[in-house]
């Protein structure tokens, strides 16, 4: 949409704000395939959080490590990341519920 024709306004603002807008790409829908690979990102993230959390606990547990400010900021990670995949499952199953009660 080109501004600078409103009121004969001719600022380097108009211009500046015309060139940025005409720049501007829509955004294209998701297709399910992208949906997809971002919860198995999701959940591939929430793994290695896991298992980094349970690293640390073995590590701490046979002496190697002391410092206890790393295996609970590993937990908390750990924990948050599952809580979030755990929810993100409850609205996926949701939905599937709902697309299949819709009746054709």
């Amino acid at each position: 949409m080109d501004i600078t024709s409103l009121l004969n306004v001719n600022s380097g603002a108009v211009a500046a704000a015309a060139g940025r807008a005409s720049t501007r790409t829509p955004q294209t829908e998701q297709s399910f395939e992208s949906l997809f690979r971002s919860a198995l990102s999701n959940i591939n993230e929430t793994n290695d959080l896991l298992n980094k959390s349970e690293e640390e606990e073995i590590k701490f547990a046979l002496g190697i490590s002391e410092n206890t400010h790393d295996l609970a900021i590993a937990a908390a990670k750990a924990s948050t990341a599952l809580s979030y995949t755990v929810a993100l499952r409850d609205k996926f199953i949701d939905a599937y519920k709902e697309i299949m009660q819709i009746q054709i």
